[in-house]
């Protein structure tokens, strides 16, 4: 599911933010462990969605 690149960059992104040294094998475990998460948390927003949003920023006071 994750290729070797991107297990050694989310090792990198891990030791910038933790300060730690994660394995190869704990890299791909966190990895695929977040875009599961992602996958069932992520919902694009449709058009209408967003245009009801933003009128409720405006009412609210906060559009532009």
């Amino acid at each position: 599911m994750l290729s070797e690149q991107h297990i050694k960059s989310f090792q990198t992104l891990w030791r910038a933010r933790f300060g730690e040294e994660i394995s190869k094998e704990e890299a791909y475990e966190k990895g695929v462990k977040l875009l599961r998460l992602m996958k069932l948390t992520y919902k694009p927003i449709t058009k209408a969605d967003f245009e009801l949003f933003q009128k409720r920023q405006e009412n609210n006071g906060y559009g532009g």
